[in-house]
């Protein structure tokens, strides 16, 4: 089978080689599948620069996400059945970007006819962390106001669709006008460039001086630091990544005074604390799809080989929804 495989570390169109390899083995508790379409994440660029917080040994094959049909069984699996269609998270090390992968049995999920295996690819961290960050740790309210940050990415688009589907006004930021064209098609109420404006004086004015009920942070640094100054009372600022490059700190007695939570949303703690909790999300997540109130946006399809320039777009955020590649 062919792999993209890495086998010293540094930017992914430098360090990613297509290799032929042989199917994996499968061990007891894993299967293996076919893959159909393996989703791109900026956490792939980290990991082939050897900067994510949990690091293979090199060689190995990037990809966190894919879609396919089950080949094998492993001992004790049950629950499936060979020619499943499923979405999975692969073995850590043994990733997507391969015809072949293995996954645990406890990150397998079936997906159904009416999902293509590119959507399936595309859904499940992005939709799992807004679905899980929305309604369990922000509790959104139907009619409350969520402000979306990086709106256009995988994450922003997923928050946009979840916070709509709720029965929330979205107001969601971008930058360019490119981009900004994404946020409208997606369905925000209010679209913001922040190259061009101020985000925090447009959501009080959207507000009428209220401010954001729910802010939806996957960038942290400066935008954090804004977002604390257009957060309503009672209001959640939920804490989903930090691909602006700096921490922000949390300013406690600003919190005390204005009354708002800050909340951290660790959606892969959940497939360790709490793996009930995941599968559950995973149906209403297919439940939504299936009623037309949520649909990755897709907005790249490559080859296996054209996979290591995706990800240096991707990198650079020259790109805008999901990038998935299709073999």
């Amino acid at each position: 089978m062919l792999a993209l495989r890495v086998h010293e570390l540094g930017e992914p169109e430098q360090v990613m080689v297509l290799e032929d390899r042989p199917e994996p083995q499968v061990r007891p508790g894993d299967v293996r599948l076919r893959v159909h379409a393996a989703s791109l994440n900026f956490p792939d660029v980290l990991m082939c620069r050897g900067e994510y917080q949990v690091k293979p040994p090199v060689p190995f094959t990037p990809g966190a996400e894919v879609a396919g049909v089950i080949e094998e069984l492993g001992d004790g699996v049950e629950g499936l059945r060979v020619g499943d269609r499923v979405l999975a998270i692969p073995n850590f090390g043994g990733g997507g970007f391969a015809e072949s992968t293995t996954a645990s049995a406890a990150g397998v999920f079936p997906i159904p006819e009416s999902m293509s295996f590119a959507a399936g690819a595309a859904l499940h961290v992005v939709y799992q962390t807004g679905h899980l960050a929305l309604h369990r740790r922000a509790h959104i309210q139907a009619g409350e106001t969520l402000l979306v940050h990086a709106g256009a990415g995988g994450v922003g688009s997923a928050a946009i669709q979840l916070g709509l589907a709720a029965g929330a006004r979205v107001v969601a930021t971008a930058g360019g006008p490119e981009k900004v064209k994404v946020l409208e098609k997606l369905g925000a109420d209010l679209a913001l460039d922040y190259r061009e404006h101020d985000f925090v004086d447009a959501v009080k004015e959207f507000t009428d001086g209220r401010g954001a009920d729910v802010i939806y942070d996957p960038v942290g640094g400066d935008t954090y630091d804004r977002s604390t100054k257009c957060i309503a009372f009672e209001g959640r600022i939920l804490i989903i990544g930090f691909t602006g490059g700096r921490f922000a700190e949390a300013r406690t007695n600003h919190v005390l005074i204005k009354n708002y939570a800050v909340v951290g949303v660790h959606w892969g703690m959940y497939n360790v604390m709490n793996p009930a909790l995941v599968r559950s999300t995973h149906d209403e997540l297919v439940r939504l799809f299936e009623a037309g109130k949520i649909d990755p946006l897709i907005s790249e399809r490559v080859g296996l080989a054209e996979v290591p320039a995706a990800l240096a777009r991707l990198g650079s955020r020259g790109t805008y929804g999901k990038v998935v590649c299709e073999l």
